[in-house]
């Protein structure tokens, strides 16, 4: 039950918090606070699991609650939770917590449908996070979709019913092919043993054809990289993220982009093993050039919200190689570089966020030699900078260097293209702060004249950031815990796959050789 009382806290929140700035102009922040600190209350209680080694370790769920809800066509409100989840609920919490803090005082007009959208928002993702039954999934994919729209389009910025439509488009579209994909598993697996469910564990065992499980594959695949994004489908993504507001960007950054790569460990590994073999290749490259792309589209822009914005492509692209590289140091890297980004680059939205607030524009070439002017802002600003660009130490190093790891053992001339995204890294997150904070003050800026206008961080970002950096560089310096609740899921997705491979009518040599091939020169005479 508890999994099923953070989704309705998040739920009721947003409506109380609507209702409360409707009929007493007063409230709604305070309300989605409360309501944020209560769900992480509850998700505290899971924490006492992670003291109890085999459950961690055994890789059963931890909890679950299954009610029928349309017995009919075998759909049930399946709820479940292990390390994966736990770990990805606790970064929802936690950034919306911070993505709250962060924007207190930003928004100015319509204030309980801000927090209601915001709350919904959340909750949505919760549920995507939590959901066992495949229909359930996919309602709270789009639960989570449809509140982000009108974060985006009504309290975003010029271009904001473009960037907004665009983003409904691509989503949505690749949702219906979801949607289409999930139909037919359940169909397919109802003509086979006339059991018509939407069960994730049933649905593990389908038995599908090689072509039906080749299409089905790439139906949730397409919908799980929109949603990264990983080329081609990555354009909505630097549009709707410079036209959000700062609140919707930390919640893009944060969560929802995690919602793909989660999709891709959670159901695309383990309900098409086969066909997730034969297509690793393709994924492979795709996560490699959108490294390199990314970075290189960062080192490009002028506006810094468009240069977080494609760095984000870059580090996800990290995400596609480590998870299709099938191995397990590759896939743990993936699920690190998971929350390592979310915490980074929800970091440096921000302060892109509070840098315009103070001065009224993203243009780096309008900027220059702020650190004198926010010597706070700028050190900070620094701080994650380096953290983007991977320096030892930091969460996202550890990400990047198991992920590349993992990965050399699966494809060396794939992973060596993808290496060459960490010096594209270091070019545009340095450029960045040498454009931005350093040298004399742009004369060209336009400060403006009211008294207190260009003050540092508050004590109140500025607690909210340092936060962060201290997750950063805890998980940086020990990432084992990290490792230990995410094994059990990875190792079985990774077992899954090999067990089918062996099932199957495919070379042995040719499967180990692919997801290890130290076994197939150990295994040498």
């Amino acid at each position: 039950m508890t999994l099923l009382a953070i989704i309705l806290i998040l739920f009721a929140g947003g409506i109380i918090a609507w209702l409360a700035e409707r009929y007493l102009q007063r409230g709604g922040r305070w309300i989605s606070l409360f309501s944020l600190l209560l769900a992480a209350l509850l998700l505290f209680n899971y924490w006492s699991f992670l003291a109890t080694p085999e459950v961690v370790g055994g890789g059963s769920w931890w909890d679950s609650l299954q009610v029928n809800w349309i017995p009919r066509f075998g759909i049930s409100f399946h709820l479940a939770i292990d390390g994966l989840s736990f770990l990805m609920l606790t970064l929802t919490i936690a950034m919306g917590i911070f993505g709250l803090i962060m924007t207190w005082d930003d928004i100015q007009f319509r204030r309980g449908f801000f927090y209601f959208n915001y709350l919904w928002t959340l909750a949505g993702v919760v549920g995507v996070f939590t959901a066992i039954d495949l229909f359930l999934f996919f309602f709270f994919w789009e639960v989570m979709l449809i509140p982000m729209l009108f974060l985006i389009a009504v309290w975003g910025y010029e271009g904001r019913i473009y960037a907004a439509i665009k983003f409904f488009i691509f989503t949505q579209a690749s949702s219906l092919l979801m949607l289409i994909a999930i139909v037919a598993l359940a169909y397919i697996h109802f003509k086979n043993t006339g059991q018509l469910t939407f069960n994730y564990n049933d649905l593990l065992g389908a038995e599908l054809s090689s072509s039906a499980a080749y299409w089905l594959m790439l139906g949730f695949f397409v919908a799980f990289i929109v949603k990264l994004p990983a080329l081609p489908f990555h354009t909505w993504l630097p549009d709707a993220h410079t036209q959000a507001p700062t609140a919707g960007s930390i919640l893009l950054a944060a969560i929802l982009l995690k919602t793909g790569a989660y999709g891709l460990l959670r159901f695309n590994l383990p309900l098409f093993p086969e066909s997730s073999m034969a297509f690793a290749p393709v994924a492979m490259t795709i996560g490699a050039i959108g490294v390199v792309y990314g970075a290189m589209m960062a080192f490009a822009q002028q506006d810094m919200k468009r240069l977080v914005a494609y760095s984000s492509v870059s580090h996800m692209g990290f995400v596609l190689l480590g998870l299709y590289a099938l191995d397990t140091i590759a896939v743990q890297g993936a699920v690190m570089q998971m929350i390592a980004h979310g915490l980074s680059t929800a970091a440096l939205f921000a302060l892109v966020g509070a840098l315009q607030h103070r001065l009224h524009t993203r243009d780096m070439q309008q900027l220059g030699g702020v650190w004198a002017l926010l010597p706070k802002l700028s050190a900070v600003a620094l701080f994650f900078a380096v953290a983007s660009l991977g320096l030892p130490g930091l969460g996202n190093f550890v990400a990047e260097f198991t992920v590349l790891v993992g990965s050399f053992r699966s494809n060396h001339w794939i992973t060596a293209l993808a290496a060459i995204g960490l010096i594209g890294a270091a070019l545009y997150a340095l450029l960045m702060m040498q454009r931005v904070f350093f040298g004399e003050l742009n004369k060209r800026l336009k400060l403006p004249r009211q008294e207190g206008a260009t003050t540092d961080l508050s004590l109140r970002e500025s607690c909210a950031l340092l936060s962060l950096a201290l997750v950063l560089i805890l998980i940086g310096l020990r990432p084992q815990p990290i490792f230990n609740i995410s094994e059990p899921t990875v190792a079985r997705s990774i077992k899954k796959i090999e067990t089918a491979s062996t099932i199957s009518g495919q070379s042995s040599s040719r499967v180990q050789a692919w997801i290890n091939p130290t076994l197939q020169e150990n295994s040498s005479p």
